[in-house]
């Protein structure tokens, strides 16, 4: 049963990125690539999912509807990330994007992209656990002896973070994330007490334009036009993209273009000539997400690849690093 009645929005805490800690106080967990979601089940059964930028995204993944039963009448907020796997077993954000921008998906679409709940924290048991330490948070998020195949917990390991990344690296995952054992948890702050240590570079990026394809890919989006907002609020032009993209999110970018265009640049400083021939320009509210090499020292992302859009993103948060 979905509806109000849960438990206070607490904003997701966030992590840091920096080198992997190897001295003691830290535990590691693997870094999912997939999408933040805090669950709010209340004791009367009521339960929403919402998103990292709290948008109610109850709907969109019915096969977590079997939470408030798991937790038998708890009062609970969990934290965790939803992950579609490959045919690897592996985590697949392209695969994710086929079910992030459906409100409401058929059961063949669910059959087909079955989403998983990944638990790392649970800020909420019948009252708040904010001030508890890490390692009581953990040990009350494993004392719910939750039993169901979409929700999983993740992995955790406390000691040899050399290994747990190469574990990560075999098994196709994003990173790890090293967390002190007796931090609290923090709502909305990005804290070094959670650390994020990447295999992959990826940043988020507005869409401020796009150039039609051509050869195959004409009558269709060829590439995007990228940009990140800088400290005084203008949109600084990052570069374009012009691969990683799949024919289902090709025309899912051209649907959403239609109404977003508009007759300027919405760069604060002119994209280069070469960059901007042809360009159709629409407003920059579209987050996404690319995956690079290296950043220029003018700003520019080398090497990137485009991942897909980030509906779990505000417009104004995206900056570069």
């Amino acid at each position: 049963m979905r509806g109000t009645g849960s438990p206070a929005i607490i904003r997701p805490m966030l992590a840091v990125a920096g080198e992997l800690p190897e001295e003691s106080g830290w535990a590691y967990e693997f870094k999912w690539d997939g999408v933040r979601a805090l669950a709010y089940a209340s004791r009367t059964g009521r339960y929403r999912l919402l998103s990292r930028n709290d948008k109610d995204v109850t709907g969109s993944y019915p096969e977590l509807d079997v939470l408030p039963s798991l937790l038998r009448g708890r009062d609970v907020v969990l934290d965790g990330e939803l992950i579609t796997l490959d045919e690897r077993g592996a985590p697949s954000f392209s695969a994710l994007q086929r079910r992030m921008h459906v409100i409401s998906p058929s059961p063949a679409l669910v059959a087909s992209t079955p989403v998983r709940y990944v638990l790392f924290d649970l800020p909420r048991l019948d009252r708040p656990l904010l001030d508890r330490p890490w390692s009581a948070r953990r040990d009350a998020l494993l004392g719910l002896r939750l039993d169901h195949p979409g929700v999983l917990l993740s992995p955790v390991f406390e000691r040899d973070p050399g290994d747990v990344m190469g574990a990560a690296r075999e098994q196709g995952l994003e990173g790890v994330v090293s967390k002190r054992v007796d931090s609290r948890y923090q709502p909305g702050r990005r804290s070094p007490d959670w650390r994020k240590t990447a295999l992959i570079q990826t940043t988020e990026v507005i869409i401020g334009g796009w150039r039609p394809g051509e050869g195959r890919r004409a009558g269709t989006v060829g590439s995007l036009l990228l940009g990140v907002h800088r400290p005084d609020g203008g949109l600084a032009y990052v570069g374009g993209v012009g691969t990683g993209f799949t024919n289902e999110m090709l025309h899912d970018l051209d649907r959403r273009f239609r109404p977003l265009a508009r007759e300027t640049s919405p760069f604060a400083i002119p994209v280069p000539a070469a960059e901007a021939r042809g360009a159709r320009w629409v407003e920059p509210v579209l987050v996404g997400e690319v995956v690079y090499r290296t950043i220029t020292p003018d700003g520019r992302l080398r090497h990137s690849a485009w991942r897909g859009l980030r509906p779990d993103r505000e417009p104004g948060e995206v900056t570069l690093g």
